[in-house]
């Protein structure tokens, strides 16, 4: 079925406005971070533990209020957090959103992690825009991404993609999609063929996929397997370079250990760009030169992927460990020494664009013991990084001997840069909103 595509009209945006009531929240922090124009990246990152619905439903509060005064929409979402607390943080989410007339019914991902401090609320990685034209993707019934257009040029989010044919419910609620009784590398495979198949019914492919996000179960006991599929995969859709090849399409990716309500063995976000040779912006996949290409030692993705827009430069950093030029984990035993790679690793990289760590609008930190989350926030301070909009979570890497890994989105050329510290006051939410009609100005 094709999905169906609402489009939806914003106003100008007018971020700086609305940051003067971003007032703070306790225990949480939240970083709003311009991207060009009518362009956001939003992360809110728990400090320490907290009550999971008041975090989830007073950082929401923020965000929606800047989503309505700047007249942005969300087109791609994930949130972090235990098991235990996803339907309260979730419910926390609605109340929040409708509260401001926004729909809490679009696509998102829910990635089961745990904070540095056991069960709760880690935080969320949200990006908006004020587009010319914005629409939801469905499978079937279900919200499943968003498609928009800017600068001429159509970018289209998937998300919570899994491995079952069962399209029954929505994949964040209750009697969600199951993927028990499959063999993991079968639904990795079937994964696949889902986000192949949804993208050619919104009359694109998977040859537009510039950036992946996959989220493993027991990432240690298959990812193996996993990176066997998706090679096989992506020489069936014509993306797999050869021997000889010298131009790179693989998309940016990061694979982590990640767990869903659904109990499926893998789900994936994914962004793709179409647009006409002549209007779409550059887009180009990028190699480090401190790193062995990841193909090269069986992981079909690239080291970074650029989107050169008129107004702004999107940087996708893939996920990145201390791997080394041919492709060996090191520092064995020694968080910060891996720390320490890791970064000069993704400066590197970002290099290429001109880029720098402060220019990180969004990332994800992974460290696979809790008492890290600590040491690498200690870390970032002395590079000056004491406001680093990352989301912090518990979780394996794709090697057991790697303690620690990175991955973000960059804006180079943006117009300016929000941060505003939550710890304090907890803010009366309004208690009325319309549910499910989309957002304002919609006609979903």
């Amino acid at each position: 079925m094709i999905s169906e595509q609402t489009a939806t009209t914003f106003r100008s945006p007018n971020i700086s406005r609305s940051f003067s009531k971003l007032d703070l929240l306790e225990n949480m922090k939240l970083h709003v971070s311009e991207a060009g124009e009518g362009q956001a990246f939003m992360v809110a990152s728990a400090l320490k533990e907290n009550n999971a619905a008041e975090a989830a439903r007073a950082s929401y509060a923020r965000i929606a209020e800047v989503l309505q005064d700047s007249g942005m929409a969300i087109v791609h979402e994930r949130i972090f957090g235990s098991r235990s607390v996803e339907s309260e943080v979730l419910a926390a989410r609605s109340a929040a959103l409708n509260a401001w007339n926004l729909s809490d019914c679009g696509p998102l991902t829910y990635i089961h992690g745990n904070p540095p401090w056991g069960q709760g609320f880690a935080g969320f990685i949200i990006h908006a825009v004020a587009a010319e034209e914005c629409w939801t993707i469905r499978d079937g019934n279900i919200p499943c991404g968003r498609g928009w257009k800017r600068n001429n040029t159509t970018f289209i989010v998937l998300q919570n993609i899994q491995g079952s044919d069962d399209l029954s419910s929505h994949p964040h609620l209750a009697s969600p999609i199951k993927g028990e009784g499959v063999a993991k590398p079968q639904q990795a495979r079937r994964m696949l063929d889902h986000a192949e198949r949804i993208l050619r019914e919104n009359n694109t492919s998977y040859n537009s996929v510039v950036r992946t996000w996959f989220y493993l179960a027991d990432i240690l006991d298959w990812y193996p397997a996993f990176n066997k599929v998706r090679s096989e995969k992506y020489g069936e859709f014509g993306i797999m370079p050869g021997p000889q090849d010298r131009s790179l399409l693989l998309p940016a990716s990061t694979g982590i250990s990640g767990e869903t309500l659904a109990g499926s063995a893998c789900t994936m976000d994914l962004i793709a760009v179409i647009g006409q040779d002549s209007s779409k912006p550059v887009v180009k996949q990028l190699s480090n030169t401190e790193q062995l290409d990841a193909f090269r030692y069986g992981s079909a993705f690239s080291r970074g992927a650029l989107i050169k827009d008129s107004d702004v430069t999107i940087l996708q950093v893939s996920g990145t460990a201390a791997i080394d030029g041919k492709g060996k984990s090191m520092c064995a035993n020694d968080f910060r020494g891996q720390v320490n790679a890791t970064l000069e690793k993704v400066e590197a990289l970002m290099d290429q664009a001109g880029a720098g760590l402060k220019d990180i609008t969004a990332a994800t930190i992974f460290v696979k013991r809790p008492e890290y989350a600590v040491m690498f926030r200690e870390m970032a301070r002395e590079r000056g990084l004491e406001e680093f909009p990352a989301v912090c979570i518990v979780a394996d890497v794709c090697r057991d001997e790697l303690l620690f890994e990175i991955d973000a989105e960059a804006a180079v050329g943006k117009k300016g840069s929000r941060i505003q510290g939550f710890e304090g006051s907890k803010e009366r939410i309004k208690e009325q909103g319309p549910r499910c009609q989309g957002f304002k100005g919609s006609r979903e």
